[in-house]
């Protein structure tokens, strides 16, 4: 007899002369999964570890083949000179390109961003034109379920609703949340060639004076940075556009936009917003964090949600979709009816062939060996 052999014939010895040890090893298997249970996390996809920073870039008017030359074939040997790329990527359309950066495993991603980014600026001087660059990590994301909030009310309304379920939504623990679908309406200033030539004035003039209008901007702290200052107001509106100052003569006469220009306000773009029927909507995405819990994240959208609807005005509705946990719920459910389904018939089968004390403790190794098999993955991290 082999020695591996002899050892698990000498254990099984062992416990056949102390059943009292095999007892106690199977109560602290049971208690083991039946205490890992609750803890363990369910998850529709496993998690990936994505190592990559994509560096983009916008140069307005361009061609791809432009885009290329100019921009992309200078900065790519500038990132493949950054420690840890392993592998890189790159893609050149009509005004703008990326530069997709991958790292090795287990690289550290903070420094890496912050290596790009210095390699961005020692790589040269870009074309005439071209934007800053920007710099963003993928990371995966794992979708538990989607949020629409339609009704009859103007998207800005939404816009307002879809705030205070994030922060609802927080305040449960929900912290990765997307909106997406978020539109609002543009204003439209036409201007008539006889009122430029009349007035001495350029479109590029009138742009400018809408932009510093209609923008402000930081202009620093007070004291310990408590309270920040912003120069400026924005206007925004129709009326406020139109009243917008291009020049104050010197006789005192003041033109404004609205004197030479038709200033008018433009509805959402179907093609670019989210419509359900004839109300705007937008969608609000959950998705799961690496700790987190898909089938408890669900529970607590739902009871959010819930809470939320009550206090909604008439028409507006928060509706569920694409909701994952009601599948991983399903898978689950099928894997217990079918160890049920297999633990009846191995237990039918032993009490025909075998007496009722053998067949009950040989069934029983089918859930005790399950509860100690959840108890080694929750050790493991699997979920």
């Amino acid at each position: 007899m082999d020695a591996p052999r002899h050892r698990a014939t000498n254990l099984l010895a062992y416990f056949a002369r102390h059943p009292t040890a095999a007892n106690l090893i199977m109560l602290l298997m049971i208690v083991a999964g039946l205490t890992t249970i609750p803890q363990m996390r369910s998850q529709f996809f496993p998690d990936v570890i994505v190592e990559e920073i994509v560096v983009s870039l916008r140069w307005p008017g361009a061609g791809a083949e432009d885009v290329d030359a100019g921009v992309v074939q200078l900065l790519t040997p500038a990132m493949l000179a950054v420690e840890g790329v392993v592998n890189s990527a790159s893609r050149s359309f009509e005004g703008r390109a990326s530069i997709d950066l991958e790292f090795a495993p287990g690289w550290n991603m903070a420094r890496a961003a912050e290596e790009v980014k210095t390699a961005l600026e020692s790589a040269g001087a870009l074309p005439e034109g071209v934007e800053a660059p920007k710099i963003s990590r993928s990371t995966f994301r794992d979708r538990v379920t989607d949020v629409v909030i339609t009704g009859p009310v103007s998207v800005a309304q939404l816009g307002r609703f879809a705030d205070e379920l994030v922060r609802r939504l927080f305040a449960e623990g929900v912290s990765r949340t997307t909106i997406s679908g978020l539109a609002s309406t543009q204003t439209v200033v036409e201007v008539r060639s006889a009122a430029l030539i009349r007035h001495r004035l350029t479109m590029a003039e009138i742009a400018a004076a809408i932009g510093a209008e209609a923008a402000v901007a930081p202009a620093g702290a007070l004291g310990d940075g408590a309270a920040r200052l912003r120069t400026g107001v924005a206007q925004r509106s129709v009326e406020e556009v139109r009243a917008i100052v291009l020049r104050n003569d010197p006789g005192g006469a003041t033109l404004r936009l609205g004197d030479l220009a038709d200033v008018r306000s433009q509805g959402i773009d179907r093609g670019r917003a989210a419509f359900v029927g004839d109300n705007p909507a937008l969608t609000l995405r959950v998705d799961r964090s690496e700790d987190g819990d898909a089938i408890g994240i669900q529970a607590s959208v739902v009871q959010v949600v819930a809470e939320m609807q009550k206090t909604l005005p008439q028409g507006v509705t928060l509706d569920l979709i694409r909701s994952r946990s009601e599948d991983i719920s399903a898978r689950l459910t099928l894997l217990i009816s079918n160890e049920l389904t297999g633990l009846a018939l191995v237990v039918g089968l032993l009490f025909l062939f075998l007496n009722a004390k053998t067949a009950f403790w040989v069934a029983a190794g089918i859930p005790v060996s399950l509860l100690a098999a959840l108890a080694a993955m929750h050790v493991l991290g699997l979920t």
